[in-house]
């Protein structure tokens, strides 16, 4: 199955606009989980992967 990258940026403001309007229902968490998927098996999934692992080392890193 191919997806392109206009479809992931479709799920993606898809997404958001549920976020926005009415918060998160069942439907939305199954967009939101296919735009996960689909982001997962695109060319910046490794640049997600690095900056995730970057900020989880930040914030572990804190000191209080």
């Amino acid at each position: 199955m191919i997806l392109t990258i206009s479809g992931v940026v479709l799920l993606g403001i898809i997404a958001y606009l549920f976020f926005r309007k009415d918060g998160l229902k069942v439907s939305h968490a199954v967009v939101c989980s296919l735009f996960g998927f689909y982001l997962a098996s695109t060319a910046i999934a490794p640049s997600i992967r690095a900056g995730g692992a970057s900020l989880a080392t930040l914030i572990g890193g804190i000191k209080l």
